[in-house]
């Protein structure tokens, strides 16, 4: 991937990109508002957190985009306040009515992580998912989640691309861009619009720009040991369940969404839920958290 040179393109195309994708982010994620996604973000803090969720009253999401993470929590009665924050309006702009609809109070803030604009010690809790990977400076990003986290605090982030399972999940990426004719023959889909889920064609054309990192585990657990959090752990997360559900996505990407049948659609969740399972039980205690696709780092502030 090709990034910009400085922090400010890489702060202005992510927030260029996210601001013209943050309309159909959620159909493009397949993102939940129910029991199901509830399950999957509980599942992911809980694994990053070792085990045990507890209660945090007061919450930081960074990176929040339409808040899946913050809201899902907040439903869960796992925080007490939250307050989410991104660097994209567009995105806060969609927070905020999924928090409405769902009849939740979240705090917002259009901000930049590495910049965040909240008093020392505010929060119990900072968290994200899938957003260390857009950041220029991690080692800024990460002395602010200590300035604003309380003695005794948790930091928590899941979603990160690892560099070995990233380079290892373009196999059934590329295997289904050259079967995605016949599958859209077989599936009697519709080819889709360049761009369809990204806000048009001008700005899908951004998104290749928009990602700064891909992590290696040591590298990924430096940067919170080095801002002075103890207590530092990383793990890995997805290796079938990514295989399968990478080509999935690949395909369905190429068909309009409303042509796709709902028997397959059906047969994806439930088939990406299966191997969900098979990597938590059987493969993620005992493999390399390099081999996966996610990495995912929790860390404690001292005190």
């Amino acid at each position: 991937m090709t990034a910009p040179a400085t922090a400010e393109e890489i702060r202005d195309v992510n927030t260029r990109y996210h601001d013209g994708a943050a309309a159909s982010y959620d159909a493009k994620w397949g993102i939940d508002w129910g029991q199901i996604g509830r399950t999957q973000v509980l599942g992911k803090v809980r694994k990053a957190l070792g085990g045990q969720l507890g209660h945090f009253p007061r919450s930081l999401e960074i990176g929040a985009g339409t808040g899946y993470f913050s809201l899902h929590l907040l439903q869960a009665g796992i925080v007490g306040q939250a307050t989410a924050t991104d660097i994209s309006p567009g995105m806060v702009s969609v927070l905020e009515g999924n928090a409405a609809r769902l009849g939740l109070d979240v705090e917002t803030a259009v901000c930049d992580a590495e910049r965040l604009p909240f008093p020392d010690e505010s929060f119990d809790l900072v968290l994200g998912h899938a957003v260390l990977h857009h950041l220029p400076h991690l080692d800024q990003a990460f002395s602010e989640f200590l300035r604003v986290l309380r003695p005794g605090g948790r930091v928590v982030f899941a979603g990160e691309p690892s560099r070995v399972g990233d380079r290892i999940a373009d196999v059934p990426k590329r295997a289904a861009a050259r079967v995605a004719p016949v599958w859209r023959a077989a599936m009697r889909a519709e080819p889709a619009e360049e761009g369809h889920s990204d806000g048009g064609a001008e700005n899908h054309q951004l998104e290749s720009q928009v990602d700064v990192h891909a992590f290696v585990p040591d590298d990924l657990a430096r940067w919170p040991r080095e801002a002075g959090f103890a207590d530092v752990k990383v793990r890995g997360e997805e290796l079938l369940a990514n295989w399968f559900g990478w080509a999935n996505r690949a395909l369905e990407s190429t068909a309009d969404p409303e042509t796709v049948p709902f028997a397959w659609k059906l047969y994806a969740y439930r088939g990406y839920i299966g191997l969900q399972h098979v990597d938590r039980l059987l493969l993620e205690p005992r493999l390399p958290p390099a081999i996966f696709y996610n990495l995912m780092v929790s860390a404690t502030k001292a005190g």
